[in-house]
């Protein structure tokens, strides 16, 4: 009796491993828009490598973490914080208190949130390699390329007295696959990189500002002609967000809609040609 108890630990240990192994990020792209509720935060996985865009507005970051990334992989290879807003960058705290981040991209812009300095602080007691985004900048991990759009040199000069307009904005490259990440940019940086024609085709666009009214716009779907736009946004949350008229835009250019309000996490995988959704 207890042999036969023995092997039924055994077995199950054994089933617990390889489902652990199992787990372990394969060859291909993930990009998951985690549910955060009402914010932002992206995670990018690709074998070894994660990036980690913006944590959203408490600790739920970390449950994505924990369920995207194998339990012993205490490493996050690039974070990026696109703007200094609490429902962004509010859950990086802990992921700098467990986690090890090995460079963090971050604009040098000041925030009147209290929490910003905790941060700030959390930041400043770790080994990470702090990085000021500025267009051109091109990051590459592994096969994954990270081009840099925004902010510009002329734009940090001049400032703004919207926070948004400071998001950094980016295109991740991967083989033939693009994806267009936005942070909270308004109209008005929109316009100004489609006069710069730094915006393109993508397969994958972030939709801006959990598609507020004020953040999506006709020329920026047109431009981008997207197959997926991800809207990352709270369940009934008190903004309205996603705005009605975006929506509008989006289903009468026959773009593909995926919410996290409305699935929970949404993941995509890659394999450098195109994607397809594992929660479709």
């Amino acid at each position: 009796m207890r042999l036969k108890y023995l092997f039924s630990v055994l077995a199950l240990i054994t089933l617990t491993i390889w489902g652990t192994v199992l787990a372990y990020p394969d060859k291909k792209l993930h990009i998951i828009a985690c549910d955060v509720g009402q914010g932002d935060a992206i995670l990018a996985v690709y074998g070894n490598f994660q990036i980690l865009t913006d944590g959203g507005p408490d600790n739920k970051v970390l449950e994505c973490l924990s369920k995207h990334m194998p339990f012993w992989d205490r490493e996050v290879e690039l974070v990026i914080l696109t703007h200094p807003q609490t429902d962004h960058f509010t859950g990086l705290i802990e992921v700098f208190k467990r986690y090890k981040v090995d460079t963090f991209l971050v604009s040098e812009v000041k925030s009147s949130a209290q929490s910003y300095e905790v941060l700030k602080k959390a930041v400043g007691s770790t080994p990470a390699r702090v990085v000021q985004p500025k267009e051109g900048m091109v990051i590459r991990l592994g096969l994954i390329q990270i081009d840099i759009l925004h902010p510009s040199e002329s734009f940090l000069q001049q400032g703004s007295r919207d926070l948004n307009d400071y998001s950094t904005v980016y295109k991740l490259k991967f083989g033939d696959f693009e994806a267009l990440f936005t942070g909270d940019i308004s109209p008005r940086i929109i316009g100004e990189l489609l006069a710069k024609n730094a915006i393109g085709p993508v397969d994958y666009i972030k939709i801006p500002h959990h598609g507020s009214r004020n953040g999506t716009t006709l020329g920026l779907l047109e431009a981008t002609v997207p197959k997926l736009a991800v809207i990352s946004v709270g369940r009934k949350n008190s903004y309205g967000h996603p705005h009605s008229e975006v929506l509008k835009m989006l289903k009468d250019l026959g773009i593909e809609v995926r919410r996290t309000d409305e699935m929970g996490d949404v993941e995509i995988e890659s394999d450098g040609k195109g994607f397809k959704l594992l929660n479709p």
